[in-house]
Parts: structure tokens; C-alpha cells; sequence
């Protein structure tokens, strides 16, 4: 580190919260200066992320309070990137114990921890990633939970490898209040990640062009709210402040593809039947059963098949595009976990998660696939929308309102 002595008033000046990589000394003073709350040796643990997002996102990212519900092998992966970005703190949930098919994929546990409920025995390792990081775990069943003060304690609720109607009544409880809810899963070489931040805002910046900046609607979702320049090296960057509207679980399961897809052929025979895949999972738990279907059971299969090809339907999609040998590549997959896969989609979620933290950059909208066969992880926007009539923002439910899901 520079001298000491260096005067305060000769540190670079912070623009947007970020400092000159070119003046380390000069960075940790007026970082310092501008957020009493962060101490200097925290600025240089997170100097990096500092220089990348600033310190106005790093503050808010460090008060974060997560919860993370089911600690399976992709929550371990999202749980790591978290801490180690410097969260507040972080909660697990879990009622179930650790058995012996646990310890395959997940890192937090051993063999000594089989039997040990899964987010007690997970919360020692997670607190060594980052000391500066307050663990704490829950041990009863939240899935079902629907005191709507229980929501508001956390900044994100984040739900893993859970069942449909699980996911749909933390969703519910996260809109009304009025916190970013995602959800996850993976299936072997197959996952999705969800997201439903209600109304969101977030800011980008880019050079300024000569083509102006409009307050207007870019997509049925996404609109333009307020902008701004600023002088940075020379250049004119534009700080553009965008608001994306989000839907919840239950009507996404339903929801139909965009209609520029809809009127596409070309469109629409590129569409991944991962997609159909997974809603098809989805309404398969909804239909009051909360296990996987069981590859002994011929009515498991029969049934999955069958509204698979409905779902298929639904989607407005070409029968041709849902093969046999993927549908039953996907059966085989389904209950298991794959190293590889879930360290890909728990550090996709957790980067989604940072950034809406900080308000910086598009967040996932609104569901991103991973077939970790073909490498790729296309995202579907799906929305109750149709052309030319955006969805307009859910209006704010009272904070003491009951959590119901039909």
C-alpha cells in the first residue's frame, strides 16, 4: 500500500462508485471516506468486485440477507458464490437429513454427516468460505410457509430441487412481500433457473451514440424509466435505468411463448424441448403428486408421456421437435446430480443474484434452461401477454395479506 501520509484530497475522484485501478492508495481512502460502513480491510477483500460494480453495489450486496431453501448440491454451489461475494448473511433451510446419496455431488458434507439434518451439517463449511458472513440455518419445513413477515426478513429468497406446489407458495409469499424470489433445479445433464423479481429497476451503462434515449417501452416487459451522462476517461457514458415486470410460477407454467416466436416457424422448431420437459414436471407435481415419476412405474411413465405431448401442444410447438429419446433421456435424469451441471447453474443464479443486488445489468428473464449435453442454455421470456398489450406491473399487496395458492 501507498504512504500513509498521502493527503485524502489527492485520491482519485469515485465516479458511479468505482475508483482508478491506477491509484490503489488513492482507491482505499476515498472508498473509505465515501461508505463509513465498509472497513478498509474489507475493501481490499472485495477490491476486485469493487473495481467491477462499485462500491455503492458492494454495500448493498454486503447488508444482503439470503435465504436459500433445500441444501442440495446446486444450493452448495449458490451458497459458495454468494458467501464468497461478501453477503450479509445467509439462512438454510432444510427439515430433511443427509443420507448417503447426498455426499455424490455436495461439498459442505462427509460420510460423519449422514443422518445430520442437511442444513446444520452443511452451515460449519459454508461459515469457513467467509468469516465476515453470519450463517444461520433453519431446521422445520418452510415449504409451506405463509407468514407473510417471515418473507420480509430476507432480500432474496432463492428455492432449490423442491416440488412445483412448494415453489409456487414461496413464490406467493416472496410477491406479497415484495422481495425477488428464484427458483432452481437439476435433473442429471438437465436444470432451469427461474426468476420472479416482481418489478425491478436496474441500471446499465454503455457509450453514448448519437441516437437518442427515449423514457419508453423497449419489450412488453422492459421499458426505459430514466438515463443520464456522465464524463468517464474521456468518453461520454450513458447510465441507462431500466424497470423489467416479472411474472410469478404459477402463471409462467401456462404462460405462452413470445409472440414474435409464435408467428416464427424457424422460431419455433428451434425452441429446446427442454422446455416442454420441464413444464411438463411442473404440472405433473401439480396434479397432487410430489415425487419424480418412478422409472419402475409404467403408469409414471405413461402418464409423463402422455402430458408431455399435451404441454407440447400448448406450446404451439412442432410434434417433430419433442423426440422420443430425449423424453426418455430426461426420465433417466430426473432425481439425479451432476457436479459439472450444478456448478454451471448455481454460479449462473448466483451472479443473477449479485446483480440485482446491485441493480447492475439485465437480470434472467424469466426462465433459463441448461442441457448440459449440447452445452446450451437458451432463455425463454414466458409472460400471459399478446402482442401490442405489455403486461402492466402488479399493483403492491398489503404486507399482512394471506399466502394462497390454488
Amino acid at each position: 500500500m501507498g504512504d500513509s501520509s498521502t493527503a485524502p484530497d489527492a485520491a482519485p475522484q469515485a465516479t458511479n462508485g468505482t475508483f482508478p485501478a491506477s491509484d490503489a492508495a488513492g482507491q482505499t481512502v476515498a472508498a473509505i471516506t465515501q461508505a463509513e460502513t465498509v472497513s478498509a480491510d474489507e475493501i481490499a477483500l472485495y477490491d476486485r468486485q469493487i473495481r467491477l460494480w462499485g462500491l455503492e453495489a458492494q454495500n448493498r450486496i454486503r447488508n444482503a440477507n439470503i435465504l436459500l431453501v433445500s441444501i442440495k448440491a446446486l444450493a452448495n454451489e449458490i451458497a459458495k458464490n454468494l458467501v464468497l461475494a461478501g453477503i450479509g448473511s445467509i439462512t438454510l433451510a432444510d427439515h430433511e437429513v443427509v443420507t448417503e446419496d447426498d455426499l455424490g455431488a455436495q461439498f459442505f458434507i462427509g460420510e460423519a454427516d449422514v443422518g445430520k439434518n442437511r442444513a446444520e451439517a452443511a452451515a460449519p463449511a459454508v461459515q469457513k468460505l467467509n468469516p465476515r458472513v453470519k450463517v444461520n440455518t433453519i431446521t422445520r419445513d418452510i415449504a409451506n410457509e405463509q407468514t407473510p413477515d417471515f418473507y420480509k426478513a430476507f432480500d432474496v429468497i432463492i428455492a432449490t430441487d423442491l416440488p412445483y406446489m412448494s415453489l409456487n407458495t414461496l413464490d406467493a409469499g416472496a410477491r406479497i412481500a415484495q422481495r425477488p424470489f428464484y427458483a432452481g433445479a437439476t435433473h442429471g445433464f438437465y436444470g432451469y433457473i427461474f426468476a420472479d423479481l416482481g418489478t425491478h429497476e436496474f441500471v446499465i451503462e454503455r457509450e453514448k451514440s448519437n441516437r437518442p434515449t427515449l423514457k419508453a417501452a423497449e419489450t412488453a416487459t422492459r421499458s426505459i424509466v430514466d438515463f443520464k451522462d456522465k464524463k468517464e476517461n474521456g468518453k461520454m457514458i450513458e447510465m441507462v435505468t431500466k424497470r423489467e415486470l416479472y411474472t410469478p410460477l404459477l402463471l409462467v407454467n401456462t404462460s405462452p411463448l413470445p409472440p414474435e416466436m409464435q408467428r416464427d416457424a424457424r422460431k419455433l422448431r428451434k425452441v429446446h424441448p427442454l422446455l416442454t420437459c420441464i413444464r411438463t414436471l411442473w404440472d405433473y407435481q401439480r396434479d397432487g403428486r410430489t415425487t419424480l415419476p418412478s422409472q419402475s412405474s409404467t403408469a409414471d411413465l405413461e402418464a409423463f408421456t402422455r402430458l408431455a405431448g399435451e404441454k407440447h401442444k400448448e406450446l404451439l410447438l412442432p410434434s417433430s421437435t419433442l423426440k422420443a429419446e430425449f423424453l426418455r433421456s430426461f426420465l433417466q435424469n430426473l432425481g439425479s446430480e451432476l457436479a459439472p451441471v450444478t456448478a454451471f447453474l448455481g454460479g449462473q443464479l448466483a451472479q443473477d443474484v449479485i446483480n440485482v443486488l446491485g441493480k447492475r445489468e439485465q437480470p434472467i428473464q424469466n426462465l433459463m434452461l441448461f442441457d448440459g449435453e449440447e452445452c446450451s442454455a437458451p432463455v425463454y421470456a414466458l409472460h400471459p401477454i399478446f402482442p401490442d398489450n405489455p403486461i402492466p406491473p402488479m399493483a403492491p399487496v398489503p404486507v399482512d395479506a394471506s399466502v394462497v395458492v390454488l
